[in-house]
């Protein structure tokens, strides 16, 4: 079940990567100094993405469990 772990931590830190995508393209929006609603429409853009990834973070991190359980 070694494949299963290695498996779950790919999927996890891909997930990770989209995390750090969407943290950068927040800080991008911020530093250009838009107004709140152009902002808020940025915000609004990148939150499918974040839960996005934070959901493929956690299925990472249950596979590897599921691995280490049936390893």
């Amino acid at each position: 079940m070694d494949i299963l772990i290695w498996i779950g931590a790919a999927v996890s830190l891909a997930g990770l990567a989209g995390l750090g995508y969407c943290i950068l393209r927040v800080l991008r929006a911020k530093r250009a100094g838009l107004d709140d609603e152009a902002l808020r429409a940025e915000v609004a853009k990148v939150l499918p993405l974040n839960l996005g990834a934070l959901f493929l973070s956690v299925i990472g991190l249950m596979i590897v469990i599921l691995g280490i359980f049936l390893g």
